[in-house]
């Protein structure tokens, strides 16, 4: 995997939330229901990333370029951090580290593999690993029909080492209700609202 950052990195007085997890887990659902439950809100800002995939109604509510594009992007120092991965490229937009300088939270998809990017690039990181017990990811891949039975079980069995200890977690199961998940994200993004008011 690779990745880059822009040079130089601004003082960041805010704080980057990535949020991270298995695919199927729900990621893409909880900040979009943070998003809107927090739409008022001028202290918490939700990043979108850039990549090279079309746009997905399903998915993400990511902006989709072209591979040259995002190279043109990257090379003009568009991104805070970019990074490679599954044969797609994914970059965080360097406006972030402007909300970040103004003391606000930014709430941003982010990749277990791109972390070490994004703790070099964001000092004041706090991972949420979004987690689910492995018969609901595999009900939940299933029903996106991406991926054949084979390829989910694969996919499920893949050790997932523990982050390291040099990250500031939080673990939200998202095995329940949507809304079980959602609101133990509005809640913890309220928390760290109030905390930096």
């Amino acid at each position: 995997m690779d990745g880059t950052l822009s040079t130089p990195v601004p003082t960041k007085t805010g704080l980057l939330v990535a949020v991270v997890g298995p695919s199927g887990v729900g990621k893409d659902s909880l900040i979009g229901a943070a998003r809107a439950a927090l739409s008022g809100s001028t202290a918490v800002t939700f990043a979108r990333r850039l990549i090279t995939r079309p746009a997905d109604e399903a998915g993400e509510n990511h902006m989709p370029v072209s591979e040259q594009d995002f190279d043109r992007l990257q090379s003009s120092g568009a991104f805070a951090v970019s990074w490679d991965a599954h044969g797609l490229k994914y970059g965080v937009p360097a406006t972030v580290l402007d909300d970040l300088a103004a003391g606000r939270i930014v709430v941003v998809n982010g990749s277990r593999s791109a972390l070490g990017w994004f703790q070099q690039a964001f000092p004041h990181l706090l991972v949420v690993s979004v987690t689910a017990k492995p018969e609901v990811l595999a009900a939940r891949l299933a029903a996106r029909g991406r991926e054949s039975r084979e390829e989910i079980e694969a996919r499920l069995t893949r050790a997932v080492e523990p982050l390291p200890e040099s990250f500031k977690v939080v673990t939200i199961d998202n095995s329940g209700p949507l809304e079980e998940g959602v609101e133990k994200l509005v809640s913890l993004l309220r928390e760290l609202q109030s905390a930096v008011a």
